[in-house]
C-alpha cells in the first residue's frame, strides 16, 4: 500500500523494521574527474544495481549486474567501503539470544525479507592519497586528558585534523613498539588494513575477530591468504575494538570505524584510546591493576562472554597488566534475555545503574538537556510511550526530566556533504520504519559541526550526553557503537522483570566524578587540539539546530531528485 506524507508518497512493505530492507544501490558516473562540489551542473541519475564479488586488488573492481543472484549477501567487503553497518542496524534473530527463559508457548515466526547492503558507488578512483603533512609525526598536539579523539577527515582545513587520529597513526611507533594486535570489527578490507600498519610492524601477528559466515567468511579467509601473520576468531560479534600489545605494555581502543578505507576518509568517527598500560609485577593477583571504574573487570567479563578459545591468550594478557589509570566506564550489550541482577549488566540498564550510582544532583537539573546522536534508527513503536519516552528516557534522564534532542542528518546535510548522496548509504533509516513513527521526527535536529570542521563529513559516530541549559557543561558523555534502537539498548519485558538485548555493542561512559570534577566544561575550540585544554571536545555544534520546516530526515530508500549533490548526482532508487 502507499501513504502520502510530508516526505511524498511512500510505498510500504510488510517488513517490520529497517533491518529487513533491501536498500538502494547508486552507481557513480565513472567519467567525473573531480570531487570538487558543483551544484549547478545538470544532475546525473544514480541507478540501482547489485555488485558482483570482486577482489580489491583488481584494476577495476567496481562491476555491476542488473540481475543479481538471490544469494547476494547483506555485507560485501572492501571496495564497498562505507556502506556496511554496525550491529545495531541489524536485528539479531531471537534464536541467537543467550539466557533466554523457557517459553510456555511458541510465537509465530514473523516474515523476514532478505537483508542486502549496497556497494559504494565511488570506486577506488574516488580516494585521493593524503599529503605527507596530513599525518602527525609526534604527540605534541594530542590532548590526553579525556583520551577521546575524532578521526582525521580528508578534504577539510588542516587545523581541524591537528590532534585527530588516522589509523596509520594509531598503529605507528608513536604509541608503542607493537608485538601483536587483535582487531574486533564488523567489516574488514584486509589488504587496506595491512597497509595501515607501518612496515616494521606489518608482519606482526594479528587476529581478526569477526562475525562472518558461509560465503562471506570464505571470502575473508581468501583475502587473508597472502598474509600468513593473520588468523581469525569467528564469533557473533560486530563491535569495534583494537587490542594492541607492545613491548612497553598494552592498550585498548574502542572506536566507531569499520576497517575499510571509506570509514577513515570523509566521515565523522570517534574513539577512546586508553593509556599505555604497564605490565604488573610477576606474581600479582588477578584482581591487581583494577581502576576505580572497574574497567578491567568489565572488559574481561565482556571478552569471556564470547567463550572463544582464540581469545584466551588476550584475556591472560589483560590480567597481567595494570589498568588502574582508566577513567572511563565500559558500557556493553550482548544478545540475550536477562533477569535479576544480570539485568543491570548490559544495555541501557547498565547505563542507568552507573548514572544513578556515580552522578550527583546539579543545579536546575530538570532543565538539563539529553542529546542523542547516531547514524541509524530502529523501530521505536507507534508512539513515544512505547520505548523512547518510557524506559529509555528514564535511563537517560536520571538527573531530571528535560526535553530530548536527536541529532540525525537531514537530506540537505547528506546532499551537500563531502561524499554527496553516497554518504547516505551509511545512514540506513528506511521508509518502512519512518512511516510508522512520524511522531519521532519532531525530535530531529540537523548535523552541524563547524566547531570541529566536520559539518560536511557525515557522522558514523554515535554519542549521547547530558548538557546544561546554556550548553556549556556536560553531566556525562558516552561514545558507543549503539545506534538509536531497541536492539542495541535492550527493551524491558515481562512487567519490567526481564530485559532483552539483540546485538553486540561497546562504548565508554565519561563521568565527571572519575575526573574529580562536578561537570565537564564544553570545549569551544576543539581544533587545533591543545594539551592544556580542560574542555570536553563535543564533536558537533551546541546547541543543536532543529530541522526547519523544509528539512526531512535522510531516508535511504526513497528518491531525492530535486537537486544534485556535490558530485552532480541525484538519488533515485529503483
Amino acid at each position: 500500500m502507499s501513504q502520502d506524507s510530508q516526505h511524498g508518497k511512500w510505498t510500504i512493505s510488510d517488513s517490520e523494521d529497517e533491518d529487513n530492507i533491501i536498500p538502494p544501490t547508486p552507481q557513480k558516473d565513472s567519467n567525473k574527474p573531480s570531487i570538487k562540489p558543483d551544484l549547478e551542473r545538470k544532475p546525473d541519475k544514480i541507478t540501482t544495481f547489485f555488485k558482483t564479488a570482486t577482489h580489491v586488488n583488481q584494476t577495476n573492481p567496481v562491476k555491476y549486474e542488473s540481475n543479481p543472484s538471490p544469494s547476494v549477501k547483506r555485507k560485501r567487503e572492501t571496495e564497498e567501503a562505507g556502506w556496511n553497518l554496525s550491529s545495531s542496524d541489524d536485528e539479531t534473530p531471537t534464536s541467537a539470544l543467550k539466557n533466554e527463559p523457557k517459553k510456555s508457548k511458541v510465537s509465530p515466526k514473523r516474515k523476514k525479507t532478505e537483508d542486502k547492503r549496497p556497494p559504494s558507488p565511488h570506486g577506488t578512483s574516488y580516494y585521493k592519497e593524503e599529503p605527507a603533512d596530513f599525518f602527525e609525526t609526534n604527540l605534541l598536539s594530542m590532548n590526553d586528558m579525556y583520551r577521546f579523539y575524532l578521526n582525521k577527515v580528508t578534504g577539510i582545513p588542516k587545523k581541524f585534523n591537528t590532534g585527530a587520529l588516522h589509523i596509520k597513526e594509531i598503529l605507528s611507533p608513536m604509541f608503542g613498539t607493537l608485538k601483536e594486535s587483535a582487531q574486533f570489527n564488523y567489516c574488514f578490507d584486509i589488504p587496506w588494513m595491512v597497509e595501515q600498519y607501518p612496515p616494521e610492524f606489518r608482519d606482526k601477528p594479528v587476529i581478526l575477530v569477526h562475525g562472518e559466515k558461509r560465503e562471506s567468511k570464505a571470502r575473508l579467509i581468501e583475502h587473508a591468504k597472502p598474509y600468513p601473520h593473520i588468523c581469525f576468531c569467528q564469533v557473533l560479534s560486530f563491535l569495534k575494538m583494537m587490542l594492541l600489545w607492545y613491548e612497553e605494555g598494552f592498550r585498548v581502543i574502542i572506536l566507531t570505524s569499520n576497517l575499510i578505507r571509506a570509514d577513515w576518509y570523509q566521515k565523522t568517527q570517534g574513539m577512546w584510546m586508553s593509556p599505555l598500560y604497564p605490565r604488573l609485577p610477576e606474581g600479582s593477583p588477578e584482581t591487581a591493576g583494577e581502576s576505580p571504574t572497574n574497567f578491567k573487570r568489565d572488559l574481561l567479563e565482556y571478552l569471556e562472554a564470547y567463550q572463544a578459545p582464540e581469545l584466551a591468550e588476550w584475556i591472560d594478557r589483560i590480567k597481567q597488566h595494570d589498568l588502574s589509570e582508566t577513567r572511563v566506564y565500559l558500557i556493553g550489550s550482548t544478545p540475550g534475555r536477562y533477569q535479576g541482577p544480570a539485568m543491570e549488566k548490559w544495555g541501557h540498564l547498565r547505563l542507568r545503574k552507573l548514572l544513578s550510582e556515580h552522578t550527583k544532583p546539579v543545579q536546575n537539573e530538570e532543565q538539563w538537556h539529553v542529546l542523542g546522536q547516531f547514524s541509524s534508527i530502529g523501530s521505536m513503536g507507534l508512539d513515544k510511550t512505547k520505548w523512547l519516552a518510557a524506559e529509555f528516557q528514564r535511563t537517560l534522564t536520571t538527573l531530571g526530566k528535560p526535553g530530548k534532542s536527536l541529532v540525525y542528518p537531514s537530506v540537505e546535510n547528506v546532499r551537500t556533504s563531502l561524499e554527496g548522496c553516497p554518504a547516505g548509504g551509511s545512514l540506513p533509516y528506511s521508509i518502512q520504519t519512518a512511516q510508522k513513527q512520524l511522531w519521532l521526527h519532531s525530535y530531529f535536529h540537523g548535523w552541524h559541526a563547524d566547531v570541529t570542521g566536520r559539518s560536511n563529513a557525515m557522522p558514523h559516530i554515535k554519542t549521547y550526553m547530558r548538557v546544561s541549559p546554556d550548553f556549556t557543561q556536560l553531566a556525562w558523555f558516552l561514545v558507543t557503537s549503539a545506534n538509536l534502537s531497541k536492539a542495541a539498548w535492550g527493551t524491558l519485558e515481562k512487567n519490567n522483570t526481564q530485559i532483552m538485548v539483540r546485538s553486540y555493542e561497546l562504548g565508554v561512559l565519561y563521568l565527571p566524578s572519575a575526573f574529580n570534577m562536578s561537570t565537564f566544561p564544553v570545549e569551544k575550540n576543539v581544533f587545533p587540539a591543545s594539551s592544556s585544554s580542560k574542555g570536553f571536545p563535543v564533536p558537533f555544534d551546541l546547541p543543536p539546530q532543529r530541522y526547519s520546516s523544509k528539512d526531512q530526515p535522510w531516508i535511504w530508500n526513497i528518491p531525492y531528485a530535486q537537486a544534485p549533490d556535490t558530485h552532480g548526482n541525484v538519488w533515485v532508487p529503483s
